[in-house]
């Protein structure tokens, strides 16, 4: 009898775990389709413009984002645009086990293209923010350099333990740097999500573009997703069967409603803005 009680337990604690192991892998695949999206449309929407020499489309996207006679400054936003594609592409792929496990070389190489874009993008976004503005609150000022600040502690941290040989701690970081550099794609998404809920903005002003709801979202872009990591770590060591089931239901939910707010932002924003170019 306690024989049967044991195996029966011992079951359903691998069936929770590898339950809470395929939702974490649904959540990557969601991200992973959607940064690929966005990594399309940041090519498509500026490299095109570019090309036709449309650079004052730039504007309807970012502020300032293209200013006659500014080279310099113009240069720095076309390298920003240039690393934030990168990173967009170059980041999943350094998280797919199969890849790490069976191409070394490219994982070592991508991951130092993937470190070193972010870095200097993180201290381009400042230079741009301070030198050209950025639109919304100061609070989300903050919030944007909060967030650079974070990618290159985290960048570091990524490099020290990969040198030390620390591998799981390494992969860790890594994870982390690759939650903090998504902040903005999470930004746009989380948007959009809120947007098709309310059926328009809600909580903030879209003139201004400020609001509490912008101030709780500028934040909340990297800190929650850090936080649902660190959560999501706890589930997967311990072993109690409710605290794994807790965190399965609840990424699933915040996987779909990531899933809606892709579409959502593809539909609404992207697609549309690379048939205008």
């Amino acid at each position: 009898m306690n024989e049967a009680v044991l195996t029966n337990t011992s079951n359903i604690n691998i069936s929770v775990d590898k339950t809470l192991k395929g939702v974490g892998q649904f959540w990557f695949l969601v991200a992973f389709i959607g940064q690929f999206i966005f990594a399309f449309y940041i090519t498509t929407f500026y490299g095109v413009s570019a090309i036709k020499g449309n650079f004052e489309m730039w504007n309807s996207v970012l502020p300032s984002g293209y200013i006659p006679g500014d080279t310099i400054g113009n240069i720095a936003v076309a390298m920003h645009v240039l690393f934030a594609a990168i990173i967009t592409l170059c980041g999943p792929l350094q998280l797919i086990p199969q890849i790490r496990n069976r191409m070394p070389k490219f994982h070592r190489f991508n991951g130092r293209l993937y470190m070193i874009t972010a870095f200097i993008m993180a201290l381009g976004g400042l230079y741009m923010m301070i030198t050209r503005g950025a639109v919304g609150a100061f609070i989300t000022h903050i919030s944007l350099a909060i967030n650079a600040l974070l990618i290159v502690i985290f960048v570091i941290q990524t490099v020290r333990f990969a040198i030390a040989r620390k591998i799981n701690i390494h992969r860790r970081w890594a994870i982390r740097l690759f939650l903090v550099v998504s902040g903005v794609w999470f930004y746009r998404v989380g948007l959009m999500l809120w947007l098709f809920i309310h059926g328009g903005p809600v909580g903030f002003d879209m003139e201004t573009f400020s609001g509490p709801f912008l101030t709780f979202l500028s934040f909340s872009t990297y800190l929650l997703p850090l936080f649902v990591f660190e959560l999501y770590s706890f589930a997967k060591e311990k072993s109690n069967t409710t605290v794994k089931i807790a965190m399965s239901v609840g990424l699933f939910i915040l996987s779909c409603a990531m899933a809606v707010g892709i579409f959502v932002a593809a539909m609404g924003m992207w697609l549309p803005r690379i048939l205008n170019v």
